[in-house]
């Protein structure tokens, strides 16, 4: 531990975001950096804790204090050594990983300045880059293949690590391009598609096979491979079958994120088929991650009017006693994309749609409370009657996503990420993903 007491003395400090008025402008990440002496600094307030709360809480199981430390004294390299062993792409966990390490750090508990983990991270992996710390390396051969369906953050991370270990690996994805919901569900102000790329043009330079816009029928699964991973992720969107939902301007949020993502990427649309929000007011229906998403987006087609209401209640600010430390805290959370401009309602449910001749022009929505349950049981939801219409002339569903269900598949076949879980993070589906390929090692090395 380099500097015991460096805890006492500096505060946190975060990188920060772009200005608004710049930032909404384009689609360049939002997010800023640090220089590397203050990015050092941070490093340094790890106390190297008796137990690393930051540990026990990555599902990564990331060695925090030690990448932390080998940062502080300026062994980049030897921080990204640490880094890459439990995590096989820092690069994207570093930009989008909501940093469930930080919220069990105990500076977290202490004095609410927990260590900037993952914006550490990230600088740890793009130092390594830059330097040229990250090579290709390519494996003598086992002589047995592995097809991996599906090049999302699941199927890119059990195809890594397989082709690591020496199988010739092969991986399917519909898409045009890798990356899942990388590419075309998270917006490229959060996570700019060159990261992707970058990494990419490595797996292929370590021999891993892409065959892209390649359909593949779970029930008949190409010949000619030992072992299969399916790694379709939870593709279904939950959707809001009310009354009137037929109308022209409802969509699913992957609808708009996905098409913005492949316009960005140079692909032309139909205007028949675009999904913009230019002079539009826009509802966001669903208070997560892709909500959020939908409004960063809307802002910078140039919606006149971004809202955005949740079914369950406002979370308190600051702390919940209901998820006390080291516990994921269930608080308010205001993202980048909050910040640009949105008016947020909770405890809101929609009752239906509203047009006319055809398309939405508003959602009647009505207030409801949340019962506790007994015993602390789950909570019961009860309408109060009071209803209002909330104009909109384009409206997001953005609700989360449904698990998938799987027939019972041959003994070689075996599941990761939410295609097994249902949704989540990235970084659990990158975990699960990494327990999947060492049992698919065991299972070929047992046949």
């Amino acid at each position: 531990m380099g500097d015991p007491k460096a805890f006492l003395n500096i505060h946190r400090k975060e990188a920060g975001y772009r200005p608004v008025h710049e930032r909404i402008t384009d689609y360049g990440e939002v997010e800023q950096t640090l220089n590397t002496n203050d990015r050092r600094l941070q490093a340094s307030r790890c106390m190297d804790c008796g137990v690393p709360f930051c540990h026990w809480a990555c599902p990564l199981g990331n060695k925090q204090p030690e990448w932390q430390d080998y940062l502080y004294k300026g062994k980049w390299k030897e921080a990204y050594e640490v880094l890459s062993e439990t995590c096989d792409f820092p690069e994207f966990t570093g930009r989008i990983c909501p940093a469930l390490c930080e919220k069990s750090c105990v500076l977290k508990l202490s004095s609410e300045e927990p260590v900037t983990i993952r914006e550490n991270e990230a600088a740890i992996v793009e130092a390594a880059f830059r330097e040229g710390y990250i090579t290709p390396h390519t494996p003598e051969r086992n002589g047995k293949k592995v097809a991996v369906i599906g090049a999302g953050p699941a199927g890119l991370v059990v195809a890594n690590q397989l082709n690591q270990m020496g199988y010739t690996v092969t991986l399917f994805d519909k898409a045009e391009a890798p990356g899942g919901l990388l590419r075309y569900g998270i917006p490229n102000f959060k996570l700019n598609k060159n990261i992707i790329d970058r990494r990419m043009k490595l797996l292929k330079e370590e021999g891993i096979e892409f065959k892209m816009e390649t359909n593949i029928d779970l029930n008949k699964l190409p010949e000619g491979f030992d072992a299969y991973a399916l790694c379709t992720g939870a593709e279904t969107a939950r959707d809001l079958p009310i009354p009137g939902r037929e109308l022209k301007g409802i969509h699913l949020a992957l609808e708009m994120l996905a098409q913005q993502n492949r316009i960005l990427d140079g692909i032309s649309i139909p205007k028949d088929q675009l999904v913009n929000a230019k002079g539009k007011k826009v509802l966001v229906i669903g208070g997560g991650d892709t909500g959020s998403d939908c409004i960063g987006t809307s802002v910078r087609h140039g919606a006149t009017q971004v809202t955005q209401i949740e079914i369950m209640p406002q979370p308190p600010v600051g702390h919940n006693p209901a998820t006390p430390w080291p516990q994921w805290p269930i608080v308010l959370k205001t993202t980048s994309s909050h910040e640009e401009g949105c008016t947020r309602r909770w405890s809101l449910a929609s009752n239906k749609f509203i047009g006319k001749n055809g398309k939405v022009t508003g959602v009647e929505v009505e207030e409801v409370e949340w019962i506790p349950g007994e015993n602390g049981g789950r909570m019961t939801m009860k309408p109060t009657g009071k209803k209002e219409v909330i104009e909109a002339d384009m409206v997001m569903l953005a609700m989360g996503f449904l698990k998938t269900e799987h027939p019972k598949y041959a003994d070689n076949v075996f599941i990761a990420g939410d295609a097994a879980m249902g949704a989540s993070l990235v970084v659990k589906a990158m975990a699960d993903a990494r327990k999947i390929a060492a049992q698919i090692d065991t299972f070929l090395n047992h046949m």
